[in-house]
């Protein structure tokens, strides 16, 4: 079943050909180096397009209208309609160079990179959460998602681009760019639990990690190579030239990095200082403990049980949210008796006792977890209770409300060196019965927690730490706790750190000793400047991992990568040799490993691919990002399978216009504003979408049938429905309520239940009036367990997938669906509200709800039918409609 979880799809849908004889060596069409760019006659698009349609005796259609052309411009540029003003001056504008003016208008507008971020983290899987079973939310992804936009608007070059997404901390040391773009290395799903829960040497906790690579690996090769290198983990891939130790090349150029989130700063300047300034630290550090290391022959079992002392004083707050508390023996019947007891050092003059109730969703319990239905507590100077037990309070007689978050306080009096808390009924666990706290507090006649680090005692326990033992009792940690306040080094720390300061002293020499003083003067000043500057930023992405528990990272082991196995049949359990750090190797003009030095450091590995991936001659990036290009302009690729550029994929339809793209991309600095604005430009582009009698079969003379009915060589242009996005965002741009507010964290259309465990993203229980909600589809919170409904309904991408093209249908269920939708009924009413105010007259509200919905002006018929609808039902009602044309929901 292991190796089976590190299969491919691939291998058991090609089963039946695992047996057949390799192919003789071939170079594919995509392998093919990109031949010089010819000159061509007026347009390149027109050219080859052209030359296509004459081949096959058919004609190019004739160029849409104004309206049908500034709509299609703007869909595709921008993702939102454009106002009945700017149609109404574009059509009255008979300047040569309109057309293009807008196009340049377009691709200027800070829209253009939030449409464009969209199609691209679409291929990227992005999402805001972490997927699988948990499904946790990531609350730091969102800066990858607007670098993306950032990028696009700024026009990167796309060399660039793919660089910083691979290795920009590398090859861009201290710019923003540089880290935040490696969220393209965490954005796909990541296994919670097979990480953080499951140690990495275990089956499958290496299980876990193999396919976590294998999904950078995929992401990366699909994305920028447009091939699926991932179908040889277990086998050289069974139709392209990949071989299996390619594979494990690339697992083993991203073997140092897990998914984590890393700090950075945004100003460059900030960031070079804060790293001279860790340097100073690490430097200072390096030269103490030399210098104390010199103590240890003498002093080391003293110094190390000090240090482990002050270590436990000043335990982190963030260590101590993983400690649930202290837990008894599972019993079979609530009337077992149990105890839990803390000794106070010393007899101490008492004046409260306070109980802190655990949570944890075990059995779906949550807060309150485990507390005592009835008890007593005691206090006394005998640590057997014995006799001379005082009571602090009883509670046996009846049941004690479950206090699920807060403490239960009672007061006392008089000194007592034990405390114990003894139950005579448990509380349910599920099917049994346990007693649980968090936290026993004890407090002095002076108000201090006496009981803060005392030893801890009891009739049985759980161990299973962090999260359950008994030291958890009286660590400061409990749910509700200030982390600002949780251990506290105080002064019992002080007095440990200047004992240890004594010892130091006793031992080294006096030279010894004042070149640690110098060092610690270093390295205290190094801290405060630390702390003077501007916090630092967190963004979740590929980075080398500082963790503890189970999820550890390389970070432990200075980054080093882990050594990465070529595995007999995908299996982890089976390795073989280990694999060296490089890329496929049916590019002849490139090499296929990477020439580093045994020592390098991981990022080197990274930023070899990022060169081997965007050099010049490598076809497959070129031809790729084209494709997805002219993709996204025309509804379909000129290679209709913009992952699979492999034998099991679609050949181009016009290989020469792909190839002049491609190669005019890449020599030109790789703008994608200026391979836009030379595609959109094209009378192919700008061709009508109508059908034509004299193309249709039934239409045309008996043996002259249209040799292409799917329209591939495009005799016209494609008719298609808006994205679910772009859907959305014009019933907010239409009715007056969308925010166009840029960046930032994600806004959430849903309500998230149970948010500590496995969150419940529930749409239903969001209020959709709320402006928060209102700005534009490319900053939604991406949940991978649970899509949005209705844009689920409306074909919107799965964040769990790699998305290269859309999924495009037209169902009743959509209509349905757009009609009832909440999002629709507030979309309305704020349409309605719009044109109230703009018109105070019937008939010119009605006249600007249908220029607003569909930019042009409605004839006498449309006119008459929906103000009847508005004066029947009200205009609501009638704007409702309007948002369910499908003039409304198709681009042209």
């Amino acid at each position: 079943m292991i190796s089976r979880l590190a299969v491919p799809a691939c291998t058991f849908l090609t089963a039946s050909l695992v047996c057949a004889a390799p192919a003789q060596k071939e170079t594919w069409w995509s392998l093919r180096p990109l031949p010089p760019k010819p000159d061509v006659t007026g347009h390149p698009v027109d050219y080859y397009i052209a030359a296509k349609l004459k081949e096959a005796g058919l004609t190019a259609s004739p160029q849409a209208d104004a309206r049908t052309l500034i709509r299609r411009l703007s869909f595709d540029l921008t993702g939102l309609p454009p106002s009945p003003e700017e149609v109404e001056a574009f059509v009255a504008d008979q300047n040569p160079q309109a057309y293009a003016k807008l196009a340049d208008r377009l691709l200027a507008s800070p829209r253009y990179g939030e449409r464009w971020a969209r199609h691209w983290l679409d291929v990227v899987h992005y999402g805001d959460t972490h997927g699988y079973d948990k499904d946790q939310p990531r609350p730091n992804a969102w800066p990858y998602r607007d670098y993306v936009i950032r990028a696009f608007n700024e026009d990167k070059p796309y060399a660039r681009f793919v660089q910083e997404q691979i290795a920009g901390d590398a090859l861009f040391p201290n710019t923003r760019d540089g880290i935040e773009a490696l969220g393209f290395i965490a954005a796909g799903p990541w296994d919670l639990i097979g990480h953080a829960e499951v140690p990495e040497e275990k089956i499958d906790g290496k299980v876990a990690r193999h396919l976590d690579r294998d999904d950078m690996v995929a992401n990366t090769i699909n994305t920028f190579c447009s091939f699926t290198v991932h179908c040889a983990q277990c086998h050289d891939h069974k139709f392209d030239p990949i071989k299996q130790e390619d594979y494990y090349s690339l697992q083993s150029v991203f073997a140092a990095l897990d998914r984590a989130d890393r700090s950075y700063d945004l100003d460059p300047a900030v960031a070079q200082q804060r790293s001279a300034l860790e340097t100073e630290q690490k430097m200072c550090r390096a030269k103490s403990d030399a210098i104390q290391a010199k103590a240890k022959p003498v002093a080391g079992e003293a110094l190390t049980a000090l240090d482990q002392m002050i270590a436990n004083l000043n335990k982190p707050a963030a260590s101590l949210a993983a400690q649930f508390g202290w837990h008894s023996a599972i019993a079979a019947t609530p009337d077992e008796a149990k105890w839990v007891q803390v000794d106070l050092g010393e007899s101490v003059a008492l004046s409260q006792v306070v109980l802190h109730p655990c949570r944890d969703d075990f059995a779906g319990i949550g807060d309150g977890f485990g507390f005592p239905v009835r008890f007593k507590i005691e206090a006394s100077n005998d640590p057997k209770f014995a006799n001379a037990a005082r009571v602090v309070t009883d509670q046996t007689q009846q049941d004690v409300p479950n206090p699920k978050v807060g403490a239960v306080t009672y007061a006392t009096a008089g000194t007592a060196r034990y405390v114990r808390i003894t139950t005579t009924k448990l509380a349910t666990r599920q099917n049994d019965y346990i007693f649980s706290l968090a936290e026993l507090e004890v407090f002095d006649a002076a108000g201090k927690n006496v009981a803060l680090s005392a030893a801890v005692t009891s009739l049985d326990s759980v161990d299973a730490p962090p999260r359950w033992r008994r030291a958890n009792l009286t660590d400061s940690w409990y749910p509700g706790a200030d982390p600002a306040k949780v251990s506290t080094p105080g002064a019992h720390s002080a007095k440990l750190q200047q004992a240890r300061r004594f010892l130091l002293e006793a031992v080294l020499a006096k030279q010894e000793v004042a070149e640690l003083e110098a060092a610690e003067r270093a390295l205290a000043e190094a801290e405060q400047k630390l702390k003077a500057l501007p916090p630092p930023q967190r963004i979740y992405s590929g980075t080398v991992h500082h963790g503890s528990g189970n999820f550890t990272g390389t970070g432990t082991k200075g980054g080093q990568p882990r050594p990465v196995f070529v595995l007999s049949r995908g299996d982890v359990a089976r390795p073989g040799p280990e694999a060296v750090p490089g890329s496929i190797s049916c590019i002849e003009s490139l090499p296929a490993r990477f020439t580093l030095p045994k020592d390098a450091p991981e990022w080197e590995r990274r930023a070899a691919l990022a060169r081997w991936i965007t050099d010049s001659k490598n076809p497959l990036t070129w031809r790729s990002i084209v494709n997805r290009v002219w993709q996204y302009h025309f509804g379909r690729g000129l290679a209709d399978s913009p992952n699979d550029f492999g034998k099991m994929g679609l050949p181009p339809t016009h290989p020469e216009l792909l190839d002049w793209l491609a190669a005019d991309f890449r020599d030109t600095g790789g703008s994608f504003k200026k391979l836009h604005r030379l595609i959109v430009t094209s009378a192919v582009y700008r061709q009508s979408s109508g059908a034509r009698s004299d193309q249709n079969t039934g239409h045309r003379a008996p043996g002259t049938e249209n040799p292409d009915p799917e329209n591939r060589l495009l005799w016209r242009m494609n008719r298609r429905k808006l994205e679910a996005e772009a859907v959305r965002d014009s019933l907010l741009a239409v009715s007056g309520l969308l925010d166009l507010k840029m960046g930032g964290p994600a806004f959430q259309d849903f309500v998230v239940e149970h948010p500590e465990h496995s969150p419940h993203y529930e749409y239903h229980l969001a209020d959709l009036t709320d402006p928060k909600v209102h700005r534009r589809s490319v900053y939604r919170f991406l949940a991978r367990s649970k899509p949005q409904p209705w844009m689920a309904t409306m074909d919107c991408a799965d964040p769990s997938m790699l998305v290269e093209k859309r999924t495009q249908t037209i169902t009743p269920l959509q209509a349905l669906a757009q009609l009832n939708n909440q999002l629709t009924l507030v979309a309305a009413k704020g349409f309605a509200a719009r044109v109230q105010r703009e018109s105070k007259d019937l008939n010119g509200q009605v006249s600007r709800a249908i220029q607003l919905a569909v930019q042009r002006a409605p004839s006498a018929e449309e006119l008459r039918k929906v103000a009847a609808c508005a004066q029947q039902f009200g205009m609501a009602a009638a704007c409702r409609v309007l948002l369910n044309l499908n003039e409304f929901n198709f681009v042209d």
